[in-house]
Formats: structure tokens, sequence, C-alpha cells
């Protein structure tokens, strides 16, 4: 089946031509889905959600000439992702104002304490443990910017929010990324038998 009798298929509601654009797509749109939800249940229930969101779209598909239907798909997700956990106010809002009221002295000097990180050889685990640890607000700004490769500008508009605010929440995440990798790392190292 062309990509085109695929969509003309889905346009349809015809149930294998969406089952099959579910398999094609699935593991690609789930990956990305994991990394800006904070687990795996709420990234697999976004994800069901998301996938009704790119068939209700695939009519406006045709009129996107320069992107692929891969790519038509992961754009699509990822706007539905960001409404969605924008619209989760408890988790969104709350995560992002509210501060922690532990009693333990923490320093936030990047260069106290830490031990070399080798990012190109880090595990992929303990990556998306530690995206999954940043506040919502920060974990969209990086997700955005850092790995999908959106602009400032491009994000204040997803997210509805000014350009300066985007720009705090990836210096805090980029921040609070690393000291949590650190910590995930030493956590990882000490239950690995010796």
């Amino acid at each position: 089946m062309t990509e085109a009798e695929l969509i003309s298929a889905c346009l349809k509601n015809e149930k294998n031509a969406k089952k099959l654009f579910f398999e094609m797509y699935y593991s690609k749109l789930a990956f990305i889905a994991l990394r800006y939800c904070k687990n795996k249940v709420q990234s697999e229930d976004l994800l069901l959600n998301g996938f009704n969101s790119i068939f209700n779209a695939l009519s406006n598909f045709k009129n996107q000439t320069e992107l692929s239907l891969e790519d038509f798909s992961k754009h699509e997700l990822i706007s539905f992702l960001v409404k969605e956990i924008k619209n989760i106010r408890n988790e969104y809002y709350v995560a992002s104002t509210v501060k922690a009221t532990e009693k333990k002295e923490r320093s936030y000097d990047l260069f106290l304490d830490n031990f070399y990180v080798d990012f190109n050889s880090l595990n992929q685990i303990i990556l998306l443990k530690s995206i999954h640890e940043l506040v919502p607000s920060q974990r969209l700004a990086f997700n955005l910017n850092v790995i999908e490769g959106y602009s400032l500008s491009k994000i204040s508009d997803l997210l509805e929010t000014n350009e300066q605010t985007v720009k705090s929440n990836i210096e805090k995440a980029r921040f609070n990324l690393q000291k949590t990798i650190e910590k995930n790392l030493k956590l990882y190292q000490n239950e690995q038998p010796v």
C-alpha cells in the first residue's frame, strides 16, 4: 500500500489501514511520548489519544507537501502532547511553582562535587529516568528545543508563553538534568555487583 493509499484508507475510517498505520509508527512515536510524559502509563495513554489526533489531522496532510507522513505524524503527536500535558493543570502548573521544603542543604554550584559524565556512552535508561524527573514545564521546553530542535519562538507559540520563560525553563532543565543524571549514575553504579 502506498502512502497516498494508506492516507486515503485511513480517512475512509478503514480499520485495516488504521491498524497498518499504527503498526508502522507506533514504536517511533512511543519513544517520543515517553520522553514528554512523566511515566510509561501516562505516555501510553496519551499516545493512544495522540493517534486519534493524528488520524483526525490526516486530511490536512495533503496541504503539507514539505513533510513526509512520518514527520507529519511526529509533529501532530508533539503538538497533541504539549496541549494535553499543559491541560493536566495539577501536574504542569503546580509542579512548576511549588518549592520543595526539604531540610537538606542543597548546592546549585555546577562545579561542586561533580564527577565526569560521559554523555556519549550514557545508558538510555538513566537518561530517560532523569528526563522523567524534570518538572513538566522544564521537560516540555527541553524536549522541544534540545531533542526536537524547535526554535524558542516556535516553543513559546506551542506553550503559549513568552520566549524568556522558555529560555529560563531550558536553562533550568539543563542544570537539573545534569544533577539528576549524576545522581542516577551514582545509584546505578552502586547497585551493580562487584
